[in-house]
């Protein structure tokens, strides 16, 4: 579907032209009319398949025809990645509307606050805010959100992993009961049904297929022991000179720094981020990982939701991911917007069990790759795998792929 097709006014659409967009994905094609229409809305979307603008643009489209003098709409994220990222967008969907935002987080140097408590004061059309740092506003007692029209919970799921139910409640005891609720979530487990109940009324259903990774990343396992993982890892690098933009996930942060030390290269930079880093540290290591100054990136789990990061040619999960979702969030970083890309995950014996909980939830076994002899024939002492050992299926690998001129896998 195109946008001109949607019930949106000439400035939005304006502005969707402006972005270089011409045709809706399909979460947007399903929610934008339910949205337009005033119904609250739960929607079942995986990362990448644009539910922001899905969201976004009715809400922006209502905001440009009634100018409200008051804030409209409040959307609560999990992290100040996310609260930057959205802010992002809305400004450049923004050009032409003079429609304002403002992104609420914590972490920094404190230097926002009083912008932040300026905007939250006296009212800017769209806040988008972490709940840790909006409920530090709120206690002091000028936050204005009887207005409210429409609030937004992204990423909820994540956002109650993370421990921020009572936050939550506890934001919106703060906003009128009359208003329309929007909640996006990459899975719908229990505790999400539960407090849809409480907060929505009468909620319109999308679930989009979940759990599956895109049709353009290309996936694969390598079994190895820890010490050959920066071998392999060196190697992949080394052997694809075209991969120009690398994201490798860690499970701790303490391993992120492990990691960079053992991928150093004079030939291009590789940085580690985490949430020990400034947030300002933190904002400037992603536009260096965008712009392709910095050619790897080594990433805790921080960066696998919420995160727009184009054109990501290779993803390396250093670790397993315990949850599926997780896994699938991970190797969503590449193949983005209709492009492909390659995703690798290294596993030891103890992770077997995790890939085969992956597996259950893709639906499908991901192609095992040999090793390079070299990495391999140093796993002889008993702590690693030889190639030969794995007997990869490989026509299954290529029948999987060639059909959409993807026939190789991750070269060594």
């Amino acid at each position: 579907m195109l946008f001109d097709d949607l019930e949106l006014n000439p400035e939005i659409l304006e502005s969707i032209d402006y972005m270089g967009f011409r045709e809706t994905t399909p979460i947007q094609e399903m929610a934008i009319p339910v949205i337009l229409s005033g119904n609250d809305l739960i929607a079942c979307a995986q990362t990448g398949t644009g539910k922001t603008a899905a969201f976004l643009l009715p809400i922006m489209n209502y905001i440009s025809e009634k100018r409200p003098s008051h804030t409209h709409t409040l959307i609560l994220v999990p992290t100040r990645e996310l609260a930057l990222q959205i802010d992002q967008q809305i400004q450049g969907l923004a050009y032409t509307l003079n429609i304002t935002s403002i992104a609420v987080y914590g972490g920094g140097d404190g230097s926002g606050w009083d912008q932040e408590k300026s905007a939250l004061s006296r009212g800017a059309d769209i806040i988008v805010a972490t709940p840790g740092r909006l409920i530090s506003h709120l206690n002091q007692g000028y936050v204005k959100f009887n207005q409210i029209e429409v609030l937004v919970l992204d990423e909820a799921d994540r956002m109650l992993d993370i421990g921020f139910y009572d936050d939550i409640m506890r934001i919106i005891s703060h906003v009128p009961k009359k208003r329309q609720t929007l909640m996006f979530s990459a899975t719908m487990p229990p505790k999400i049904r539960s407090m849809s109940k409480h907060i929505m009324k009468n909620p319109v259903e999308i679930a989009l297929e979940m759990s599956k990774p895109t049709e353009g990343v290309i996936q694969a396992v390598y079994m190895l022991s820890d010490h050959q993982k920066l071998p392999l890892i060196n190697s992949l690098i080394a052997d694809n000179p075209e991969y120009h933009s690398i994201l490798i996930f860690s499970s701790t942060k303490k391993k992120v720094s492990e990691i960079v030390r053992g991928l150093r290269s004079k030939a291009y930079q590789v940085e580690g981020i985490s949430s020990d880093l400034e947030q300002k540290e933190r904002e400037d290591m992603l536009l260096r990982f965008r712009t392709r100054k910095t050619r790897v990136l080594v990433a805790t789990d921080i960066l696998s939701r919420g995160i727009d990061i184009k054109d990501i040619n290779l993803v390396i999960n250093f670790d397993a991911p315990s949850d599926g979702e997780d896994y699938v969030h991970r190797v969503g970083r590449t193949a983005r917007a209709e492009t492909t890309g390659v995703a690798v995950t290294l596993i030891n014996k103890t992770d077997l069990h995790k890939m085969q909980r992956i597996e259950k939830l893709i639906g499908y076994k991901v192609y095992v790759a040999p090793l390079p002899d070299f990495i391999a024939e140093k796993g002889d002492d008993g702590h690693g795998y030889h190639a030969s050992s794995l007997k990869p299926d490989k026509g299954t690998f290529r029948r999987r792929y060639n059909n959409k001129g993807r026939s190789r896998g991750p070269k060594h």
